[in-house]
């Protein structure tokens, strides 16, 4: 509910606050006096986008706060996810600086527009003679027979089920899609993978094999090349082992006669141990190297397979080759394992599947059931308001199909004349008897459910005399429950308000200013005289006022 206004710098208002009541408030004035601009500065505390040319005065903000009562909205949680503070009494306000740039605040905590206007959504319905063309959507349609029927709880059980449904449906479909891609690679992969296999890689062979192969493809010059070695260490004339001992012996002989000479005979004592160990290898190498043709053609088919892997696969290592067979052996493996993922999906799709047919399932007996009760009720009110033979019918038909609020589709059809076949709303109705219907509608669900406060604006075009009382009967009852605004031209209404504002515009300082005034009871009864008769009020016109009003 709106509890309060506050405009500051605001197109002709300068500055303006203003204190509302809960039930049924009238704003009436001459046209261009301001009613616009006061609905257009609601409109952007509740989320609508501004531009500089909002600025009164273009060296100063623009500031517009609205205090509102929260706490029959249950709007906790909504506050909860978008982690701002909440209060029963909540404040939103809207700056728009000299700069251009737009702020909002909510209990002072910065929102952005997005939230600012689906948080409007819950508070405020301003219902403009354009806006009567939404009961021809057949989303809002299913709305008000979900009002009637009751179908709060069931709607946000099957909403629940039917994102579980989809999110299951959408990984079994991206299961479903992995699986088809992996199939058609499926007998290629296998035939690289058990190619891959059947090499039987280790890491680190290629090196092995490659040292191997060096030595197997040079057996002869490698005996060759020991055995001279061995045969200069050891001849028995010049050998080097023979002279390293002459060169020995003679170094120890005066070992005793200097440190020096100690060091020089224990460093050749040394070379010729490290010496001997190395003839000793050699000898042991030269033992060890056999000609051997089988093993060098194994060897050498071995790195040929390698090589040839390696260009296939475009890498460089044994250790790529094996990382390769590893993610092909998972490519392989994943398709049995995604056959057991599908069907195990396939169960629970299913299952996710019958529980949310199961909530469709109520919503469409429901809202069939009420549809009928709903159409009595509003040819009722169309009755007060001058159609007595009009007929709405609500047509509710399942489909296959899952849409966010059941499977359902609805047909509204409508007849005013009386024999008349009835015919689609959207084609048969005319702007007025659409005004009317989705005043009456209004009228209907605000028994049902906790409306947002709404603001009726100029709705009563085109109608005058008992219609227009009835309208405003219509606009009274409706207050019981919700907060009603009603911005009108005809005094019939503006009689039937709990709260009568004018809207005015003055000149000061050479500034036209826009006010808005919470009018007396007398200060009323002239309003309504001046509606009646004009500016020039007649003293017939003060008494029908006073009629009216009593």
């Amino acid at each position: 509910m709106l509890l309060s206004l506050t405009i500051k710098n605001y197109a002709l208002i300068e500055s303006l606050e203003i204190d509302f009541s809960d039930e049924f408030s009238i704003i009436t004035g001459e046209t261009g006096a301001g009613k616009s601009i006061l609905l257009g500065a609601l409109g952007l505390v509740l989320g609508n986008r501004a531009d500089l040319s909002v600025l009164k005065d273009k060296e100063q903000k623009c500031v517009i706060e609205a205090h509102l009562l929260l706490k029959n909205y249950n709007l906790q949680s909504f506050f909860i996810e978008n982690d701002l503070d909440y209060e029963d009494q909540s404040i939103i306000r809207r700056e728009i600086l000299p700069s251009g740039k737009s702020r909002a605040f909510i209990n002072d905590s910065p929102a952005n527009l997005n939230i600012l206007q689906e948080l409007s959504g819950f508070l405020i319905d301003i219902h403009s003679q354009h806006q009567t063309r939404e009961i021809l959507n057949e989303e809002y349609q299913l709305e008000i027979v979900d009002a009637i029927a009751n179908n709060a709880d069931i709607l946000v059980k099957y909403s629940q089920e039917l994102k579980q449904f989809n999110t299951i449906k959408k990984q079994l479909s991206h299961f479903k899609t992995e699986k088809e891609t992996l199939s058609k690679q499926q007998e290629y992969n296998s035939f690289l993978l058990n190619e891959l296999l059947l090499a039987n890689l280790k890491e680190g062979e290629q090196d092995v094999l490659e040292d191997e192969l060096e030595q197997l493809s040079n057996v002869e010059f490698i005996v060759e090349s020991l055995d001279k070695a061995l045969q200069i260490s050891n001849d028995d004339q010049v050998g080097i082992l023979i002279n390293l001992n002459e060169v020995k012996q003679s170094l120890q002989k005066i070992a005793g006669l200097s440190k020096n000479y100690l060091d020089v005979s224990e460093r050749i004592n040394s070379i010729q141990i490290e010496f001997q160990d190395i003839m000793n290898e050699c000898s042991s190498l030269s033992e060890k190297v056999i000609n051997n043709p089988e093993r060098l053609e194994e060897v050498n088919t071995k790195l040929q397979s390698i090589y040839s892997l390696q260009k296939k696969h475009q890498v460089n290592s044994v250790e790529d080759l094996i990382a390769i067979r590893e993610d092909l052996d998972t490519k392989v493996m994943k398709v049995d394992d995604l056959d057991f993922q599908i069907n195990k999906l396939e169960i629970e799709v299913a299952e996710a599947q019958s529980r949310v047919d199961e909530y469709a399932n109520q919503l469409s007996e429901r809202r069939i059931s009420n549809t009928s009760h709903l159409s009595t009720q509003i040819e009722t009110i169309l009755s007060s308001l001058g159609m007595p033979d009009a007929q709405i019918q609500f047509n509710v038909t399942q489909t296959d199909s899952y849409f966010k609020s059941g499977k359902d589709t609805i047909e509204t059809l409508f007849t005013s004349n009386k024999g008349m076949q009835l015919g689609t709303l959207k084609k048969v109705a005319s702007g007025g008897e659409m005004s009317r219907i989705m005043l009456a509608i209004k009228a209907v669900m605000a028994n049902y459910t906790k409306l947002p406060s709404i603001i009726f604006d100029e709705i009563d075009t085109g109608v005058s005399g008992e219609i227009a009382i009835k309208i405003g009967e219509i606009m009274k009852e409706m207050s019981k429950n919700i907060q009603v605004f009603a911005i009108t031209h005809l005094p019939q209404i503006a009689a039937k308000g709990t709260q009568h504002y004018k809207v005015f515009k003055f000149t000061e300082n050479e500034t036209t200013v826009s006010e808005l005034k919470l009018l007396t009871q007398e200060e009323r009864i002239k309003e309504i005289a001046e509606m009646l008769s004009g500016k020039s009020i007649s003293d017939s016109a003060l008494n029908h006022a006073k009629a009216l009003l009593n």
